[in-house]
């Protein structure tokens, strides 16, 4: 038999400090791998929409909108005219199409499209699992860029120290954003006047803001119980509801982004949340995690379920996502088992996965940011359909609460 060389034995052990010295490498490392991925446009960009396009968000013809244009006297956008001739068209801006969805199209539009409502409370989503890797973060984004389509204001709060979604609307989380942009502040000092209305910035899409986060946000999670401990009759679950109620006046929707954990902060979300949106990939792994979810929180919820009597949520929707339809899938098996146990919470929308959203070069991106004109997006029309008939559903179950009874 021939001799097989054994690896030279090599001292393994890692120290505090070099775990340290290993950090500022790889986050070098990985600043100069964000500016090749985003290079030569480092900052992200809306995309144009076609005159198409925007009858389709309206839900009118292309005749229409080209008749509406010219006969609004302005009052409209008109976009951009391209082409000559028989192939001529029109380029519309994404706060362009917004307009026309909120002064033309058919969808209910609440007060805050004319400005602040002092009788307008808006909506708080949450997302949320402990697993990670079921495009929690991107199922987010997506909804909250759907549901501006719908003329919607929107407000994302990235509650993750790892601040994916910071990046997904466009922030280097690392470079632009400091702890004292994100929630945490009013986590140590949740007697500042505003709540969290002034740590709100806007984003690269139109009707879309964001609060976003840092690494630094692990404070909270000791931060919160040692006030438990020290301040008798301190309700830690209640702090982020107290941030976010002044945002309710300014925005139709809130939507919460959390770590895959059940933390302190995460908490404050589930009870400042009004709706729930789980994204669950039908994997065996991913289907337990979400059921391992709900046992966690009953079990932590008990030490305060008796101040919160009156708590429930419009609604809470698991969405199967990244839905692997090959031959060899365990998706119909896991669907099947996650039909048995949510029943109702299970609604009929299924987002499929998508090889060509994992590309470099379409990283940082949604299926919401590509252009129609972009090479992919035909490909990309399969995963955008559903996600936009599942924003039309989230928003009709609220419009029921908002529109004036008649």
């Amino acid at each position: 038999m021939a001799n097989v060389s054994q690896p030279i034995a090599k001292d393994r052990t890692v120290t505090l400090t070099q775990i340290s010295d290993f950090a500022d490498v790889v986050t070098d490392y990985g600043n100069e791998l964000r500016d090749q991925i985003l290079a030569p446009r480092p900052r992200k960009l809306a995309p144009r929409f076609t005159t198409g396009e925007v009858a389709e968000l309206c839900g009118l013809t292309r005749q229409q909108v080209h008749y509406i244009a010219a006969k609004s006297d302005g009052v409209l956008p008109e976009g951009e005219s391209t082409g000559t001739g028989r192939s001529r068209s029109r380029m519309f801006t994404l706060a362009e199409a917004r307009t026309w969805v909120q002064q033309v199209s058919d969808i209910y539009q609440t007060p805050l499209v004319a400005g602040p409502s002092d009788d307008f409370l808006g909506k708080v989503l949450i997302t949320s699992q402990l697993k990670g890797g079921s495009a929690k973060t991107t199922t987010t984004m997506c909804l909250a860029q759907g549901l501006t389509l719908r003329g919607r204001k929107v407000a994302v709060v990235d509650l993750d120290p790892q601040a994916s979604l910071s990046e997904l609307c466009g922030l280097y989380a690392e470079k632009e954003v400091f702890p004292e942009d994100t929630v945490l502040p009013f986590v140590y000092d949740h007697k500042i006047e505003g709540g969290l209305l002034s740590k709100v910035q806007s984003t690269y899409w139109d009707g879309l803001d964001i609060i976003p986060a840092h690494t630094e946000l692990v404070g909270a999670e000791y931060h919160l119980p040692a006030m438990q401990m020290k301040v008798p009759g301190f309700k830690f679950w209640t702090v982020l509801r107290e941030g976010l109620a002044p945002l309710r006046k300014h925005y139709d929707y809130i939507i919460l982004d959390t770590s895959p954990s059940l933390s302190y902060l995460n908490l404050n979300a589930l009870m400042a949340a009004d709706a729930m949106v789980m994204p669950m990939v039908p994997e065996n792994l991913d289907f337990f995690s979400s059921l391992s979810f709900w046992r966690l929180f009953s079990d932590v919820a008990k030490s305060f379920i008796r101040y919160e009597a009156d708590k429930k949520y419009d609604f809470v929707s698991v969405l199967l996502t990244r839905v692997n339809y090959g031959a060899t899938s365990a998706a119909p098996v896991v669907r099947t088992w996650a039909q048995g146990a949510y029943r109702d919470w299970m609604d009929p929308f299924e987002i499929p996965a998508s090889s060509v959203m994992s590309s470099g070069a379409l990283a940082f991106t949604t299926v919401f940011d590509i252009a129609s004109s972009h090479s992919q997006a035909k490909s990309l029309a399969r995963v955008r359909q559903p996600l936009v008939e599942y924003c039309r559903w989230i928003d009709e179950q609220f419009v029921k609460q908002w529109r004036p009874a008649q």
